[in-house]
């Protein structure tokens, strides 16, 4: 396992550097930054040249990129353009976003899995029919009108919460958020699980377990669900950097200063610093979610073993 581990950590370097270089690129080459820095005013040139020269930027690209990465390892994420700090903007969007994403997956977990198990063991019923129709439904609305839908029906009408989160984002204000987050992932979460536990229930496991005389409590959560997961696992772990950075429409909605709005602001004003530092961390986190989903299959199936 130890070696796996060192040999998967070996292999994200590649990853990263390759990654990252595309989003340094694609951010760098495709938009002049000193130029959205004075938006529709015309820079004067020995102005624009310095800050050129400030901002790295009379180098080529491959050059700003080593030295991007070069202040990145000693912790400097540059300056975002309205002269604040990448790492203090960081500071203060990811805490925000992690507890957004961390109601999410609490969502998907609870309620997709146990749907998904409800629907897998009553394959054809009218409950099985009825959650498969209800999940479609769910894929097929955009966020933005299910997030919008909600904030009025709950926030507005109903004022059971605030329509929009405060500045702290204090963990109960999160929850109508994070289900808005969700929906659509725990939509698939459902379908997912019902269709991995739909196809082990014919298992030969199974079928010993209940021939020993197991109570069926015992056989679906020590046996079935346990081998039905691994799928699962995959598409959550998957998910985690996927909500993270895909939660600019939500964070919009509720007006949270996350990941998403900081991106939002960052695309919007061409702000490269901010967008390429942001994006930076998440590819970590993509990197490091699917490092601990792989670890996650030897938990699940004991039969999987990493040498």
């Amino acid at each position: 396992m130890g070696r796996y581990v060192i040999r998967r950590l070996l292999q994200m370097i590649p990853v990263f550097i390759g990654s990252t270089f595309l989003i340094f690129f694609m951010v760098y080459a495709l938009g002049d930054p000193v130029a959205a820095l004075f938006g529709d005013r015309a820079p004067d040139p020995a102005t624009a040249a310095q800050i050129r020269h400030d901002l790295y930027l009379d180098h080529s690209l491959p050059a700003q990129y080593v030295h991007y990465m070069g202040n990145l390892f000693k912790g400097d994420f540059g300056v975002a353009f309205n002269g604040q700090s990448v790492l203090q903007l960081m500071g203060d969007a990811f805490p925000v976003t992690i507890r957004l994403t961390i109601v999410a997956i609490v969502f998907e977990i609870i309620i997709g899995i146990s749907l998904g198990v409800l629907t897998g063991m009553k394959r054809g019923k009218p409950v099985d029919t009825g959650v498969l129709l209800l999940t479609l439904v769910v894929i097929s609305i955009p966020t933005f009108v299910t997030g919008y839908v909600l904030q009025y029906v709950f926030g507005v009408q109903l004022k059971w919460t605030a329509p929009s989160v405060s500045p702290s984002a204090p963990l109960n204000e999160l929850i109508l958020p994070g289900l808005v987050l969700a929906l659509v992932s725990l939509a698939y979460v459902t379908r997912l699980t019902r269709t991995s536990i739909a196809e082990n229930t014919r298992g030969d496991y199974v079928r010993t377990a209940v021939a020993k005389g197991l109570p069926r409590r015992r056989v679906i959560i020590r046996h079935l669900l346990r081998n039905s997961l691994i799928p699962v696992v995959t598409f959550i772990g998957t998910d985690i950097g996927a909500l993270m950075g895909g939660a600019i429409v939500t964070e919009r909605i509720f007006n949270i200063h996350g990941v998403g709005y900081n991106l939002y602001q960052g695309i919007l004003r061409n702000n490269a610093p901010t967008v390429v530092g942001f994006v930076t961390i998440l590819v970590l986190v993509f990197l490091i979610a699917n490092l601990l989903v792989d670890l996650l299959y030897a938990v699940l199936d004991p039969r999987i073993r990493y040498a």
